[in-house]
């Protein structure tokens, strides 16, 4: 497979190709593979690592995620896996790892419900916030000073509205939604990895080692080992 990196992202741009050139990626495995979803690979503890022996426990090199409109996880895109946000508040990126989305095609409808799944609760946390408090306010407001009641409100929607507008809500472009409908993706992930390149020759490859059988914990059977190379153009 061919690979670019984006500029985007520099910090795992710079990083990866720092991994490469140390050697960190040879030898390892694409240790998860999940068919439809991702390939995952590069874990240090993956190198000569027993057969049907878990992997994906290696020293992990943390950096910070770097999210871009522009890079998000159409198929065939590469990304930096994490540690859980309850270990993990600000969502680094473990650059001694990667994997590569093989994905599947979405509806319009479902990439709607993506959108709503996340920003539903993000609504609701921020109604719990600004609303609520005044609730028993606003009530009686209604009814005693009906201009005091508008003002009030309003002042209430433009804090909902300002701090939605910052917050990390999933709105997929038009760009996207074009991707996701027609070469396919894994959208749910956006937002939560870093997005820092892109395979743009071997697609075919990935499709190969996502059909392979694979053990309980979505380890091929047989190991499918990485070698990674630095060109220049």
């Amino acid at each position: 497979m061919k690979v670019k990196l984006y500029n985007e992202t520099p910090e795992h741009r710079d990083n990866f190709l720092k991994l490469v050139g140390e050697q960190h990626f040879d030898g390892t495995l694409f240790y998860r593979v999940v068919k439809g979803f991702v390939i995952q690979g590069g874990s240090s503890d993956s190198r000569n690592a027993a057969p049907r022996r878990a992997i994906g426990y290696g020293k992990a090199i943390n950096i910070d995620a770097e999210y871009h409109e522009n890079c998000y996880h159409k198929r065939g895109a590469i990304c930096a896996p994490r540690q859980p946000e309850e270990v993990n508040h600000f969502k680094m990126s473990d650059i001694s790892q990667f994997y590569i989305v093989q994905g599947r095609k979405y509806t319009n409808e479902e990439l709607d419900l993506i959108e709503k799944a996340t920003n539903n609760p993000i609504k609701k946390e921020l109604k719990r916030q600004y609303y609520l408090p005044h609730k028993e306010e606003l009530a009686q407001l209604k009814t005693e000073d009906p201009k005091g009641f508008n003002k009030l409100l309003r002042e209430i929607k433009d804090k909902i509205n300002f701090h939605y507008s910052i917050s990390d809500k999933l709105e997929f472009t038009e760009t996207q939604r074009k991707d996701y409908t027609s070469i396919g993706g894994t959208p749910e992930l956006d937002g939560d990895y870093t997005v820092f390149g892109e395979v743009v020759e071997g697609m075919s490859v990935i499709n190969k080692i996502a059909a392979m059988p694979v053990d309980k914990n979505n380890r091929p059977s047989t190991d499918v080992k990485i070698k990674v190379s630095i060109v220049k153009l």
